[in-house]
This record gives C-alpha cells, structure tokens and sequence, in this order.
C-alpha cells in the first residue's frame, strides 16, 4: 500500500527501530525492493533520487509506474525524492505524488537554505507529504572522499535548522560516506551527533551512505535514534556482479534472461538490511 514516508517513519521513531530505503531507478529496482519488502512483511521507502530522473528516465514516466507498484503492496511503502537539490524540481515531485521529498539547499547561505526549505515544507505539508532535509556534507568512497570530522553534522545546528524549518525528518553525517566501501573498511560512527539531535527535538533521523557501514554500525545508529537508512550501492553492486557472472559464462545468453537473474541478488541483499534494520515483522498490513 502506498503511504507517507511520515506514516512508516513516525512508528519507527515510536518504536525504535530503523526502516530500509533502497535506491530505486526503474521498475525492476522497485519490484524487487517491494518483494523482498513484502518477504520480510516489512515497512519500506523507495529512494528515487533527482539526478537520475534527470539523466535516465523521467520523473513523468518512472514515477506514475513505481506508484502502482506501491499501490499493489501487501506492505506499506513510501516513494521518496532522495537529494532534490532544485527548489522548482522538488515543488513538481510533490504535486506528482511523491509521499516524501528530500530537500537538499546545502549549497545555499545557512539563512538562505532555511528559507527554502521553509517555503517547501509549507507547500509540502499541504500536500500531505513529509519533508527530509541534511545538516553536514556526506563523502563519497570514489576518489577516497570520505566522510571527515570537518563534515560531521553540528548538533546545535542541526536542532535549530529543524526548529526553524519544521522539517519532519533530518539526515545526519557522523561517520558513513556515499559508496561502496573498500574490502575490510569499516567506517567510525559518532553516535553522540545523532543522540544529542534526537534528545532535542525527536523526530525521525536518517543515516545516509549505509552500504559497508557494518552490523554494529548500523544498529548501534538505530540505538542512538536513526529511524531511515538509506542503502543503495551495495545492492546495485549485486546486480552488477550478477550481470558480469552470466555475461562471463554465456555472452551471447538473451538479455531479458540477464537482466531477470539480477534480481534474486539483489533481493536477498535488501532483506539482510532489513534484518539488520529491525524492521522485519513490523509491517501492520
């Protein structure tokens, strides 16, 4: 059933425990993401983020498709904007019928990407749409861009964004990076960022760059008051080494056919995040 992503997020928060939100670009991504979903009769947003229906397929085309997908779920699941980095871009994907939108202002002036994101929760809101918004920069595993204590998220400034803006959800760095994360790499989580926001204000905090972040990690993070954790690198790495396996034993195997046998991969790596999560069995469909 498709809902808000306030709805799933709220009864996290209540309950403690982490809900998945796997990066999703086409209908396969999706299907599969709502089947593992529905396997584990779990809760589960989908990340769509604004760069790739720029570049690939457009928001017009993917999104009202991914909707009826959602719709059909025997679990609850919410359609999210992920990065929305355009103010215009943002305001047309909640009148399209996204159930959540990411605001991503950080590259305005701190005063300016208050005011932004205020006016986008105003008209959100009236949509019945919940707003995500990201206090600190998060790094990127590709160049060895990681995450640094420069770009860790400021406590205090994180509880006044989300007082001055009145977003429903906010996204912290303190520790993960965007990314496959390199063979036998475990990041540092700094859960006392994500413990001071969630005492001040208790609402839904979000881990971005969850893939490689580790099982303790993960739900040390959970522990200290995350409630979404997005993933996406590590299961479009299944599919892609899925991919490589078949085209290495049969090059010339029919393309529909390849394509089909990358989807079980990567299904089954949606579920192992949903076990570390919790959020298995807690669907109230």
């Amino acid at each position: 059933m498709l809902v808000s992503m306030g709805s799933i997020l709220e009864r996290a928060n209540r309950e403690n425990y982490g809900v998945l939100a796997i990066n999703v670009f086409n209908l396969e991504s999706s299907y599969l993401t709502i089947k593992a979903a529905e396997e584990m009769h779990a809760p589960i947003i989908l990340d769509l983020l604004m760069q790739h229906m720029q570049t690939d397929l457009p928001m017009e085309v993917v999104l009202p498709a991914i909707r009826r997908l959602a719709e059909a779920a025997t679990v609850e699941v919410a359609i999210n904007l992920d990065h929305g980095k355009d103010e215009e871009y943002v305001k047309q994907a909640i009148k399209a019928g996204f159930t959540g939108v990411m605001v991503d202002m950080s590259e305005h002036p701190y005063a300016e990407n208050i005011r932004i994101t205020r006016e986008i929760v105003q008209l959100a809101h009236d949509y019945g749409v919940t707003v995500e918004a990201e206090i600190g920069a998060m790094g990127a595993t590709a160049g060895e861009h990681f995450t640094n204590g420069d770009m860790f998220t400021d406590p205090e400034q994180a509880i006044d964004f989300i007082q001055q803006t009145g977003i429903d959800v906010c996204a912290l760095s303190f520790g993960s990076s965007h990314g496959i994360m390199p063979e036998g790499y475990v990041p540092e989580f700094h859960c006392d960022i994500v413990e001071k926001v969630k005492k001040a204000t208790g609402i839904p905090l979000v881990l971005h760059g969850g893939s490689g972040c580790g099982v303790e990690n993960i739900q040390a993070s959970v522990k200290a008051g995350i409630n979404k954790i997005n993933v996406g690198s590590d299961v479009m790495h299944a599919q892609a080494n899925a991919l490589q396996e078949q085209f290495a034993r049969n090059p010339e195997r029919d393309y529909v056919e390849i394509m089909a046998t990358t989807l079980e991969p990567a299904k089954e790596v949606v579920k192992e995040y949903i076990k570390i999560s919790g959020s298995a069995e807690k669907s109230v469909m």
